[in-house]
Parts: structure tokens; sequence; C-alpha cells
């Protein structure tokens, strides 16, 4: 068999395998990985019960967590994409809206097992002031820890997760699928910013410079392009001071930009920012009245204030001599 043939036979084995899987694809039932799912759920520890995470504002309520200026409400995820432990997207797929139930996710998978190596002895001088107590959260060279104990000079911290070495176990509850693209959005940007933007979806008409295809019989020619009106769909975000603020989004609103674009698939963002007026009250009453100075004729001006400008301009030439 000449290697012709060989790479021939290939390409006939590859496209039997992804129409294999097409059809796999097409005949599951029930959630797949890449869908929007909208999910209610609440988490614990087995062992001592202590809440990790919850949807439900009762029992956010019940567990005295509902002033920590979060919202409890139901949330939006995308089943494979690491937004939930992996234990609870597996139980997820192949679940209809209405479905609920509980899996246990060990500890390993969770928030790691417990090490006692993370646990490690410091200058208490390498700690500010104020955070020299026993269940302070710090940090230490770049780490995040707590102290467990601080006696004289020194104190032990603790590097493991709060939370390391437990199982927990997840209660759920399958609201929807979510497949309108605005409620997409809005739910990628409440589990990444903690919080809901004003954003709509509109098709704007957009000029872009296109590469003009070179003349065959010309290989010096140099590249040409021509302006060609394109139709783009825009996801526009309203921002607020709340948002500006938030770390997550100064530090990565690029890369959270990028994923929108790819999971609700529109073609940009554009991030608006919305200056409120104030009552009418320029600048000018801000400045206590020196507003008309501004732009104005300065000779008017003096003239109006009972002031020589020639004398002005002697006095400033006798005190340059």
């Amino acid at each position: 068999m000449t290697e012709d043939q060989e790479a021939e036979l290939d390409e006939q084995a590859d496209d039997v395998d992804e129409e294999v899987a097409e059809e796999a694809a097409d005949e599951a039932d029930g959630l797949q990985e890449g869908d929007f799912v909208e999910l209610e759920y609440t988490a614990y520890t087995v062992e001592d019960e202590q809440l990790v995470d919850t949807t439900d504002p009762e029992v956010a309520e019940e567990e005295g967590v509902d002033d920590q200026g979060q919202e409890f409400k139901p949330r939006t995820i995308v089943l494979g994409e690491g937004h939930i432990f992996e234990g609870v997207e597996d139980a997820l797929v192949g679940s209809e809206p209405g479905d609920s139930g509980s899996v246990t996710i060990p500890a390993e998978d969770a928030f790691g097992e417990y090490d006692p190596d993370d646990v490690q002895t410091v200058s208490a001088e390498k700690i500010d002031e104020d955070d020299r107590y026993p269940g302070a959260n710090v940090q230490i060279d770049g780490q995040q820890g707590y102290i467990s104990t601080i006696i004289g000079g020194r104190a032990r911290v603790d590097f493991n997760h709060p939370l390391a070495g437990d199982d927990v176990e997840y209660e759920y509850e399958v609201l929807d699928v979510v497949d309108d693209r605005e409620q997409q959005a809005a739910g990628l940007f409440e589990m990444y910013l903690g919080m809901e933007p004003e954003l709509w979806i509109e098709t704007d008409e957009v000029e872009e410079e296109v590469p003009v295809e070179p003349d065959e019989d010309d290989e010096d020619a140099e590249p040409e392009f021509e302006t060609e009106t394109v139709e783009k769909e825009t996801l526009y975000l309203e921002s607020t001071p709340q948002m500006t603020m938030n770390q997550q989004w100064m530090m990565g609103k690029q890369q959270i930009g990028q994923d929108i674009i790819e999971k609700v698939g529109v073609d940009r963002v554009i991030v608006q920012e919305v200056i409120d007026g104030m009552g009418g009250m320029g600048m000018g009453g801000m400045m206590g009245g020196m507003g008309g100075m501004g732009g104005g004729d300065i000779e008017e001006a003096l003239e109006d204030a009972d002031v020589d400008a020639d004398e002005i301009v002697e006095e400033l030439e006798g005190a340059e001599e």
C-alpha cells in the first residue's frame, strides 16, 4: 500500500469518527456540555455541616451570611467550563429542567486535602499590627493564609484553604435551560463580577478596512485595502461606579469580554460610561463664580472690576526689575 493510499484511508476513518460523534451528540438526551443552565444549589461540608455556598436567600439568612452584600438567587453556568465542581457538572449532564439531586464531592476534588506542611511559623513582624490575632486572614510572601496561633513575636500561619480536607455535599435543582443570549451574558457577568450590569444586544453597521485581492500577475504589488460596511452584533454594557471599581473587572476586563464574545456568540462588546447631570450646576457654581472668566474677554472683566490693566502691567514689570 502506498503512502497516498494510507493517507486516504486515514482521512476516511477520521470522517467516519466525526460522523459517529455528531450522531451521538444528536442522540444525546438532556443537558450537555456547552449548555447554559439556570441552577439552584446549596452546599455544606459533610462532617461539620458548614455552609460552603448557596443560591437560596432563606438559607443565607439562617446561616447569617445574608448581610455580605451578595445577592442570593439562581445562577447561570455553562456546563463543561468549570463554573462549578466537576462532580456536580457530571451529575447535571443528561438531566432535564425540573430535575434535582445531590452529589458528594470528595475533599481532593473540592478544596484539596489538608497538608500539615502548609502550616508555617513566621515572624509577627511580617504581619500588619491590626491583623495580629488568631483567625485573621493574612498574606505572607504572596501566599494567602490565616493565623492559627500567635505568641510573642511568632505566628503560626495556616496556608491551607479553610475547607481543605472536607468533603462537600451539593444539593441542586435544574430550573431551566437559558437560550436568551442577553440572559446568558447577564449570567456570566453575575458569575464573574457578583453583579448584573444593564446590557443589551444590537446589530450595527460598521465600516471596516478589508484587504483587496492582489493581481495574480503582479507579485510585488503592495497590499491594498478598501472600506466595506459590515454588520456586527454588539453587546452593549452600561458601566456603573460599582462595576468600574470591581477588582475582577479592573484586572480582567479583556479576558471577561473575550469569554463573553465566544460563549454568547456576539462580534464585540462595547462598554458605555454614563455621566448623569448635576441638576443644572455647572463648573461656574463649583468654582465659586469664577467660571465667567474662562473663555471670556479679560479686559471687560477688569473694567467691570474697576481695575486699570496698564497699572497692573507696570507693577509686574517693576517687580521683574
